[in-house]
């Protein structure tokens, strides 16, 4: 009776990708992907176009392999797991740039200059975004999942007031909301009347009040020169005037106007 002829041992089924789920990401990496295939138990390693990724889980029957993209230059590569038993045929995966974003209106338009806003940026590609307006950060509070409406608080403005840039950046780029945000002084008071109350053309005269920035000051209706604004202290040099007569002092600022008394010219 002969003896069989002993068979050489079979390799190891080697491992076989099916696609990547997703297909696609963000150059910047760091998001989770899912490999299916056949006979991926063990991998060792996983590449992207030569990066390699950080395994996070392994199906025992070989079918899934979870890690986590690295970061690469945008386009399509190729990925590629590795066994003990060989490297894997390609898939591929994209990388896809992420689109700049795009700004299209801010809700409300206008608040004091006092800042604590509540806000509403409407537009796209927000997802991640900082906001400044004129110049200073915003608080964002978050953005929808599709990355069209970005909510936030406004921050304080310049003490006088006046419309400021709303400036929204991503890591794509920046984007500036049309009309930008007005800030809304609040009206001066004062706190005294004119002094003096009674000088000449060219004395220099003080009103003491708040919410001042910015202000201008009319003798009637001729306007004050060398006004100077330092806290609650305005000061200013008296413009020309009839001798003898009593004219209104109004203090305005962006904010509105206050009487300051009257002045009258000797």
């Amino acid at each position: 009776m002969s003896t069989p002829t002993p068979q050489a041992a079979l390799p190891p089924f080697g491992p076989t990708l099916i696609a990547t789920l997703p297909n696609s990401g963000p150059p910047a990496g760091n998001n989770t992907v899912t490999l299916l295939g056949l006979g991926l138990a063990g991998a060792t390693s996983v590449l992207f176009g030569g990066a390699t990724a950080t395994i996070v889980g392994q199906d025992p029957l070989g079918l899934t392999v979870t890690v986590v993209a690295p970061a690469h230059a945008a386009g399509t590569v190729q990925v590629t797991v590795t066994t003990g038993s060989g490297t894997s045929n390609p898939v591929s995966y994209t990388y896809v740039a992420p689109l700049p974003p795009a700004a299209a209106t801010i809700t409300p338009n206008s608040g004091p200059v006092a800042g604590g806003t509540s806000f509403v940026i409407a537009g796209s590609n927000l997802q991640n975004a900082t906001v400044t307006i004129g110049g200073n950060a915003a608080t964002v509070l978050g953005t929808d999942p599709t990355g069209t409406v970005l909510l936030g608080v406004t921050p304080a403005g310049p003490a006088a007031g006046g419309n400021v840039p709303v400036v929204v950046t991503t890591s794509a780029g920046t984007a500036s909301v049309p009309g930008g945000f007005t800030y809304l002084a609040p009206a001066p008071t004062i706190t005294g009347t004119v002094t003096p109350a009674t000088a000449s053309a060219g004395a220099t005269f003080t009103v003491v009040g708040t919410n001042l920035a910015g202000a201008t000051v009319l003798f009637g209706a001729a306007p004050a020169t060398g006004v100077v604004v330092s806290g609650t202290v305005l000061t200013g040099i008296v413009p020309p005037g009839t001798v003898g007569s009593t004219v209104q002092v109004t203090v305005q600022t962006a904010g509105g106007s206050a009487g300051a008394g009257t002045f009258t010219y000797v």
